[in-house]
């Protein structure tokens, strides 16, 4: 008979974030400030970031009602030199939550130049150079760290009225599997995370489409949207060392949408 004193049982990893410090980009409402709540609850200290500086500071009071580490931080993710600034001057960051994003549906005859610059600009050129900035710092500090921007399940699949959308998101995906090559060797960490249609002020107008809301239930094969909750965890998993060997992939959260 085994002796159970002598038998070793792997360790597991910790999903704690304690003594890291994450910056969330877009988290004012919606995904971002689910996932600024989560990680604020596994341990980090958050930096709540957008540009609606005295909601972030309202969300920064509440959070340390709570018991949790938090600042507030006016940025437009959107204005690349400001933003290198703020993350040079506030940095270096552990973890990066981008979050921060641009719709504007339509047919993809109809797509207008400035609807299309506004939505590459924010959800692309904005992101990339966000990522970079934030790792420009932990590098430069010779830290490791891990590197999240909310992508999402149509940078996998395609969408009617959503060329333009999913453009911005397909690219997200290849940026991240990029940097997660060249900056491996730091011990820097680069992902994504793509949810289905989430509950939100920014997707309300899609539910309100009682033909979008049809078409919605029918390819999310667990039977229900999104809610901001069933995101929480999956930031906190790619943040943490959970998720130790994960980078250059994607973490969908997608009900089985992209199963197809």
């Amino acid at each position: 008979m085994t002796d159970p004193s002598t038998i070793e049982l792997p360790s597991p990893p910790s999903f704690r974030l304690d003594g890291r410090t994450a910056l969330v980009a877009g988290a004012s409402s919606g995904i971002g400030l689910g996932c600024a709540v989560a990680l604020a609850d596994a341990g980090a200290r958050v930096v709540l970031a957008a540009r609606n500086l005295p909601r972030l500071e309202a969300l920064t009071t509440a959070f340390r009602e709570r018991g949790w580490l938090a600042d507030a931080l006016a940025l437009d993710v959107a204005d690349v030199a400001a933003t290198a600034r703020a993350v040079s001057e506030r940095g270096p960051f552990d973890v990066l939550v981008n979050s921060a994003g641009l719709a504007r549906h339509g047919p993809a005859a109809e797509t207008e130049t400035a609807d299309f610059d506004a939505v590459v600009d924010l959800n692309l050129r904005g992101a990339y150079f966000l990522t970079q900035a934030v790792a420009r710092g932990l590098i430069a500090a010779g830290k490791p760290g891990s590197l999240i921007t909310l992508s999402s399940q149509m940078g996998h699949v395609g969408g009617v009225d959503r060329a333009v959308y999913c453009a911005s998101k397909f690219a997200v995906e290849g940026f991240t599997k990029a940097m997660a090559i060249e900056w491996g060797g730091h011990g820097i960490r680069v992902n994504t995370l793509c949810p289905t249609f989430v509950r939100t002020p920014l997707t309300q107008p899609t539910f309100d489409d009682p033909n979008r809301v049809r078409w919605i239930e029918d390819k999310i094969k667990l039977g229900r949207v999104g809610e901001v909750s069933d995101v929480m965890g999956g930031v906190v998993y790619l943040a943490s060392d959970a998720a130790a060997l994960v980078t250059g992939t994607a973490l969908m959260v997608d009900g089985g949408w992209t199963a197809d």
